[in-house]
């Protein structure tokens, strides 16, 4: 998994690239929760059914990791949902900073 500090160490003067690096970097953490939050499902999953399977065999285990797994996934949720809300906002920097001005000095859109 890549830092997202390591895309930020070289910055240039030109804001265009500010603003595309910033964008890139969001867009690479929501992809990498994306990723942690399935890997989670899929254990959640794997553990249901081991379970099931022990229930068959009479055997139940009692363990207290599922509800971690499903917490950990709470978490990466709310921060998905934040990262995608800055995501946007910096989107809207972008675009607002590229529309012209109307006659009354308000942006078009």
């Amino acid at each position: 998994m890549q830092n997202a500090a390591d895309h930020t160490s070289v910055q240039s003067g030109d804001p265009c690239d500010n603003y595309t690096t910033i964008i890139s970097n969001l867009g690479s953490l929501v992809e990498q929760i994306a990723a942690m939050m399935k890997l989670i499902e899929s254990a959640i999953a794997s553990e249901a059914s081991a379970g099931h399977q022990d229930v068959a065999a009479d055997i139940v285990v009692l363990d207290d990791v599922t509800p971690r797994y499903v917490w950990a996934n709470a978490a990466l949720s709310t921060c998905n949902a934040g990262l995608g809300v800055a995501l946007h906002l910096v989107r809207d920097i972008r675009i607002s900073k590229q529309e012209p001005l109307g006659p009354s000095g308000r942006r078009f859109g």
